[in-house]
Parts: structure tokens; C-alpha cells; sequence
């Protein structure tokens, strides 16, 4: 295995994990559902919201960074 070939896996593997993350984030916006109360229903406490903003920022820090280095051709082949 070439590094270049480590850094697309750890490219792809964030990629998924950063899908997963938005997917599982709480939408800020309470929507037609705060008409009903419901908006309260399903909020999550809030460190838990906080880790999950931190976790997805890391990730989308590591994703941007392998996507420059890999497109910019820094890596050996």
C-alpha cells in the first residue's frame, strides 16, 4: 500500500463519517412542529450537541485538509 492510497482511504472513510454526523445532527429549526409542542419532544441535551459539533468539525477539518492534499499532488505515487 502506497501512502497515497492510506490518505484516500482516511479521505473516504471521513467523507462517510461526516455524512453520518450531519445526518444525525437536530435540525435548528423548530418548524411546523413547534405550532404543536413537539419541537421539545425530540431535542437532545446539550452536551450531546456539543460533542457532535465538535466530532463534526473535526472531521470536516480533516476532510477539507486530505482533499487539498490529495488534489494538489503532494503525496508521492
Amino acid at each position: 500500500m502506497t501512502v497515497t492510497t492510506i490518505v484516500q482511504i482516511i479521505w473516504a472513510l471521513s467523507a462517510l463519517g461526516l455524512i453520518i454526523l450531519v445526518l444525525l445532527h437536530s435540525p435548528k429549526g423548530d418548524g411546523i412542529g413547534a405550532i404543536g409542542g413537539q419541537a421539545q419532544l425530540f431535542s437532545s441535551s446539550k452536551s450531546a450537541e456539543n460533542t457532535l459539533n465538535r466530532v463534526t468539525w473535526a472531521l470536516t477539518v480533516i476532510f477539507m485538509g486530505l482533499t487539498v492534499v490529495l488534489s494538489a499532488g503532494w503525496l508521492p505515487k
